[in-house]
């Protein structure tokens, strides 16, 4: 099964670079505990999201940033 790609190259780029910011607090100590937990979650899912192109939760609301191409 292949997902269909829903997120423009600057929208995955973004995500990438705040997943990888996300992930470099929770490392550096500077979220700690529960929020550190939830730093590295949120950076997990934009990194992946970012590299593959596929949001689910833009499919689920019918959402796309990616052009339309003919």
């Amino acid at each position: 099964m292949r997902l269909a790609q829903n997120e423009s190259t600057a929208d995955r780029a973004v995500r990438v670079v705040v997943g990888v910011i996300l992930a470099a607090l929770a490392l550096a100590g500077v979220a700690s505990g529960v929020l550190a937990i939830v730093a590295w979650v949120l950076a997990v899912v934009l990194v992946f999201t970012g590299l593959t192109g596929f949001c689910a939760l833009y499919a689920l609301v019918g959402f796309s940033t990616r052009p339309k191409t003919r």
